[in-house]
C-alpha cells in the first residue's frame, strides 16, 4: 500500500515539503512501508494488529507527520472547567476535541466561553486511553477581542451582580477637607499635577503621598495594600479623602487597576475614594468602584479641594446679603415704631390712665363701705345670739331655783327609780353643791309620765342668706 501526499490549493509550499518528505520517509523505512513491520514476523499472524499497535501507529503518524505547534482558530463550544479546562473547536465542517491543563489555563487572564472565536496554539496528539485526536492548548488568543478586553467584561459582570457599581454604596465626599491622601507614583505626572492644583485652589488643605508602583505584576498587590493601611490609620492621621490615580497609557499600562484585589480595597475602604485612572477615555475597575470617577487628576482635585478664591467671594457674597437684611429688619422696626407712636395711648397715656384710677378709687371706697356695714350687721346679730344662748343657759335656770342631782358615777339622775337606798348623790345648785345619800326612794308618778310625749320642739326659719359684701359695687 502506497500512500501519497498531494498539495492541497490552501497548503503552504513548506508544510507541503515537510509533508511529501514524511511521505517518503515513511515508504523508505522498509518492506511493506510503515505497515511491514506488522506485515512481517513482528505482528499477529496474518497481518492483523492488535488495538494497541494501531493507537501506537497512529500516534506516530500525528506526531511525525504534523508540526509539533499547530495554531487553530475555531469556535469554542461544550467547554468545561473541572480545573482542567475541556472544550472543543468547530468550523462548518469538523470538531477537535481540545484540553488546556490548569497550569497553562491560570496563565490565560480570562475564562472560556461557548461561541467564543479564538487561535488555539498546542500540540495533536493522539490519546490512546479514550482513542481520541486532541489538541492540548498551551495559549489561546481571542479573535478580534483581546484577553484583556474579554478578562475586563467579565470581571465587570461578576462585580456588577456582587453591588460593586451600586451608586447606593457610595459616599458623598466631605465639602472642606483637611488632608488628602494621594495614591500614585512618586515620579508620575499626576502627582504633580494635584499638587499644583491643590496650591492654586486650597493651600490650607494638606496633601499625603502613598508611593505605589502604578504599572507593572506588583502594582495591584502595592496599591491595594496601600487602600488598606489608609483605610485603617486614615482617621487617626486626620485624611478625609483618598485619591487614587495615574497619567494615561495603553491598557496594559494601566492593567493593575483592573485586578480584583484592588477592587475589593477600594470596596471596602471605610474612607471615601476618588478615582482619576489615565486619560477621559481610559475607564478602569477601580474608577467604577470609587465613590467618585473623574476623567482625569486635574479633574479629581478640583473636586475635592475648594477653591478658595471662589469661597472668598462667597463670602463676600453672604456677607451683603447679611448687612441688607438686617437694614431692611431696621428699617422695617423703624416704620412700626414709628406707627405705634402716633396711636393716642403711646402719645398720652395718662389719658386713657386716669378715668381708669378714678373708678378703681370709687369701686375701692363703695367696698370699703360695704364691708364695715356688714361687718357690723354681722357684730349686732353675735350680740343677740350671745345674749339669748345666755338666757336659755343652764346656769341662769339654776339661778332661778332649780338643781340637778348626778349619782356616784357623776350621771345625770333622771327618776327616783334609778336611786337606792344608800347611794350617795350630788345635788348641784346655782351657787354650789349638795352631798346627801338616800334613805328612801319612791316613784308614783313614773306610769303617767311614761305614757306622757314629749312636746314637739319648735322650728326657727332660718333667714334667707345675707346678700354678699360685694352687692352694689357696680350701682
Amino acid at each position: 500500500m502506497v500512500r501519497r501526499f498531494k498539495k492541497m490549493p490552501d497548503q503552504d509550499p513548506a508544510e507541503a515539503s515537510s509533508a511529501k518528505a514524511l511521505g517518503e520517509g515513511l515508504l523508505a523505512s522498509g518492506p511493506g512501508g510503515i505497515f511491514g513491520g506488522v506485515a512481517g514476523g513482528g505482528g499477529t499472524c496474518g497481518g492483523v494488529m492488535t488495538v494497541s499497535q494501531a493507537a501506537g501507529l497512529i500516534k506516530r503518524v500525528l506526531v511525525e507527520g504534523i508540526p509539533a505547534a499547530v495554531k487553530i482558530v475555531g469556535q469554542v463550544s461544550n467547554f468545561s472547567d473541572r480545573t482542567h479546562w475541556f472544550f472543543s473547536l468547530k468550523d462548518q465542517g469538523a470538531n477537535l476535541r481540545c484540553v488546556c491543563f490548569a497550569s497553562a489555563a491560570r496563565k490565560m487572564g480570562f475564562k472560556l466561553q461557548d461561541g467564543m472565536e479564538v487561535v488555539a496554539s498546542g500540540r495533536i496528539d493522539f490519546f490512546e486511553g479514550q482513542g481520541q485526536v486532541q489538541l492540548y492548548v498551551d495559549r489561546i488568543d481571542p479573535v478580534g477581542e483581546g484577553a484583556l478586553e474579554i478578562k475586563f467584561r467579565q470581571l465587570c459582570e461578576e462585580l456588577r451582580r456582587l453591588g460593586y457599581f451600586s451608586e447606593e454604596r457610595k459616599r458623598a465626599l466631605p465639602v472642606f477637607p483637611a488632608a488628602v491622601a494621594v495614591v500614585t507614583s512618586r515620579t508620575g505626572a499626576a502627582l504633580q499635577d494635584v499638587v499644583n492644583t491643590a496650591r492654586k485652589r486650597c493651600p490650607a488643605c494638606r496633601l499625603m503621598l502613598y508611593d505605589v508602583r502604578v504599572q507593572g505584576e506588583l502594582a495591584a498587590g502595592e496599591i491595594a495594600a496601600a487602600l488598606d493601611v489608609l483605610s485603617a490609620q486614615g482617621e487617626e492621621l486626620g485624611i478625609e479623602v483618598i485619591l487614587l490615580t495615574r497619567g494615561g497609557g495603553s491598557m496594559e499600562d494601566l492593567w493593575a487597576f483592573n485586578e480584583r484585589v484592588v477592587a475589593d480595597a477600594v470596596y471596602r475602604c471605610r474612607l471615601p475614594v476618588v478615582a482619576a485612572i489615565g486619560h477621559e477615555t481610559d475607564t478602569t475597575i477601580a474608577e467604577l468602584v470609587a465613590d467618585l470617577r473623574c476623567a482625569t487628576p486635574t479633574q479629581a482635585a478640583m473636586r475635592m479641594i475648594p477653591d478658595a478664591a471662589a469661597l472668598g467671594q462667597q463670602l463676600t457674597q453672604v456677607e451683603r446679603r447679611l448687612r441688607l437684611l438686617v437694614e431692611r429688619q431696621i428699617q422695617s422696626g423703624r416704620q412700626r415704631l414709628e406707627v405705634f407712636a402716633r396711636q393716642p395711648f403711646f402719645r398720652k397715656p395718662r389719658q386713657l390712665v386716669d378715668p381708669l384710677r378714678q373708678r378703681l378709687g370709687e369701686i375701692q371706697r363703695k367696698l370699703a363701705g360695704l364691708v364695715r356695714t356688714r361687718q357690723e350687721t354681722a357684730e349686732h346679730k353675735l350680740d343677740y345670739l350671745a345674749r339669748h344662748l345666755e338666757a336659755i343657759g343652764p346656769m341662769n335656770v339654776l339661778r332661778r331655783g332649780y338643781s340637778y342631782t348626778l349619782d356616784a358615777d357623776g350621771k345625770l339622775l333622771r327618776s327616783a327609780q334609778c336611786a337606792k337606798e344608800g347611794d350617795g348623790l350630788t345635788t348641784v345648785l346655782a351657787d354650789g353643791k349638795v352631798a346627801s345619800r338616800v334613805v328612801n326612794a319612791e316613784g308614783g308618778d313614773a306610769e303617767r309620765r311614761k305614757q306622757v310625749k314629749p312636746a314637739p320642739r319648735k322650728t326657727v326659719k332660718r333667714r334667707e342668706a345675707d346678700s354678699g359684701l360685694f352687692e352694689g359695687l357696680d350701682e
